[in-house]
C-alpha cells in the first residue's frame, strides 16, 4: 500500500442519516465494524484479502468518515440500529458480524437488539464496554486522556490513543492512520468516549447463542488478554485465537494471521459447497 486510497463509497439512509460503506467480493456475508477514532478503511486488509471468498462490507459509522455527523443524544442503541439498518438495506442478513474495540461493543449492542440478523459474532481485542470489562480507575484515567485530547487546540487535535499497535505502526499503515486521526470529529469521540464508560455488557454475553470468535492480539495493552479470558468463560462455546506479536489493532498488525483466523472460522460454519 503505497498511500491512502480512499475507496468508493456507497450510502444508505436511515434515521435522517446517511451511512457511507464499502461492499467488496461475492459470498457469505460478513460486516465489519471499526474502532473508534477511525473509520472503515481500517478494514483495508480485509476487505483485500476475503473478497475472493466473501461478500466483504466495511462501514463508517455515523458521526466517522463519510458519514452524517452524528447526533448530540444518540446512544449505543441508536447506533445498532444505524448498523441493522444498513444490513437489512443491502439485503445481507444474517450476516457474519466483526467488531473491533469499540465496534465490538457496538456489535455486541446490535445483537442483543437485533439477533436475528446476525449469523456469528466475531469480537477483536474488544469490551464489554469500558464500564464491563475495565477496572475503575483505568476507565477514569481514559475519560481523563480523551478529556485532555479535547482540550487541546484544534490544530493540536489527535484522538489516536495510546497502546494500538504492539511495536511501531506498521510502515504501510503509516499514511493510513495518520489520514484517519486527521479527519476524526471531536464530537463523536466526546460522545463514544461517554458511551464507551457508562456502558457493562456483562449481562449478554451468557445469553450469547450465535457462534462467535474472539480475536486477542496476544500484546494487546488496551483490552490485555484478561479481557478475552472474560469474554471466553462467558460466551458459551466461544473459540478465542491469540495473533503473536500483535496488539490492539490486530487486524492491521498482523493481518495475514487475522484474516486466516477469519477464513477458517467461517468456513466451519458454512463449509464451501463441493
Amino acid at each position: 500500500m503505497g498511500g491512502v486510497t480512499l475507496p468508493r463509497m456507497q450510502v444508505v439512509r436511515t434515521g435522517g442519516l446517511e451511512v457511507a460503506y464499502e461492499r467488496v467480493g461475492e459470498g457469505p456475508p460478513l460486516v465489519l465494524v471499526h474502532g473508534g477514532t477511525v473509520d472503515g478503511r481500517m478494514w483495508q486488509p480485509q476487505l483485500a484479502g476475503l473478497k475472493d471468498e466473501f461478500t466483504v462490507v466495511a462501514w463508517d459509522e455515523p458521526g466517522a468518515g463519510r458519514s452524517s455527523d452524528v447526533p448530540a443524544d444518540f446512544g449505543l442503541p441508536d447506533y445498532a440500529h444505524c448498523l441493522a439498518a444498513l444490513i437489512d438495506e443491502i439485503e445481507l442478513g444474517p450476516a457474519h458480524v466483526a467488531g473491533l474495540s469499540w465496534g465490538g461493543t457496538l456489535v455486541l449492542e446490535l445483537y442483543r437488539h437485533h439477533p436475528e440478523l446476525v449469523a456469528t459474532l466475531i469480537l477483536v481485542d474488544t469490551y464489554a464496554g469500558w464500564k464491563g470489562s475495565l477496572p475503575e480507575e483505568e476507565v477514569r484515567a481514559r475519560v481523563e486522556g480523551v478529556g485532555r485530547v479535547l482540550a487541546a487546540p484544534p490544530e493540536e487535535f489527535d484522538p489516536t490513543p495510546p497502546g494500538l499497535f504492539a511495536g511501531a505502526t506498521p510502515t504501510e499503515f503509516v499514511p493510513l492512520m495518520a489520514e484517519m486521526a486527521a479527519v476524526a470529529r471531536a464530537e463523536t469521540v466526546r460522545l463514544e468516549t461517554g458511551l464507551m464508560a457508562d456502558t457493562d455488557q456483562r449481562d449478554l454475553l451468557p445469553l450469547i447463542t450465535a457462534p462467535t470468535l474472539l480475536i486477542w492480539g496476544e500484546l494487546d495493552v488496551r483490552s490485555p488478554l484478561s479481557v478475552a479470558g472474560q469474554f471466553e468463560h462467558a460466551i458459551p462455546d466461544a473459540k478465542l485465537v491469540v495473533i503473536p506479536e500483535a496488539g490492539h489493532v490486530s487486524n492491521l498488525e498482523q493481518p495475514e494471521q487475522f484474516n486466516e483466523a477469519v477464513r477458517e472460522f467461517l468456513r466451519a460454519q458454512s463449509p464451501p459447497s463441493s
